[in-house]
């Protein structure tokens, strides 16, 4: 059965490859070896707490660390803290560990950091713990209408 996230891909005619593995834990150093991928092609997908009380998706490269300072920067506010894992839970309608930005719940503004440019592929959360999607950046950026910028610390 498809995730969510497969079916808004699916349903934008963007191609993909879904790709399981065993997931144990989470975080974007552990799927990125359980799949023998480079970490800094492997996605996180972070809600964030903007200080006007919006909610953002960010995404940075596996190997990166996002800087709140330069996120609040990008999006016109004085501050950013990442959102506790209830309220990314109840915005996306997934689980901390297969959080994905797309077929979430609640369509949210995406920012990425220009990390990602790096590479022609890219891998991210599917929808579901121990699910990745690899699709080509420019798909991910283009179907996301994502604000790529420098967001790493």
């Amino acid at each position: 059965m498809s995730s969510r996230g497969e079916r808004f891909l699916i349903e934008r005619g963007i191609p993909f490859e879904s790709l399981e593995y065993d997931f144990r834990q989470k975080g974007s150093e552990y799927a990125a070896k359980a799949l023998g991928v480079r970490l800094d092609a492997m996605l996180k997908s972070l809600i964030v707490r903007l200080a006007d009380n919006r909610f953002i998706f960010v995404l940075m490269p596996g190997s990166k660390d996002v800087s709140l300072k330069e996120l609040a920067r990008s999006t016109g506010v004085k501050e950013a803290q990442v959102a506790s894992e209830r309220d990314a839970q109840r915005l996306t309608g997934y689980l901390v560990g297969g959080i994905s930005p797309f077929g979430a719940r609640t369509q949210l503004p995406v920012y990425a950091d220009e990390g990602i440019l790096d590479h022609g592929e890219i891998y991210i959360n599917g929808g579901r713990r121990g699910l990745i999607l690899k699709l080509r950046t420019k798909d991910l950026i283009g179907t996301l209408d994502a604000t790529v910028t420098d967001l790493e610390r």
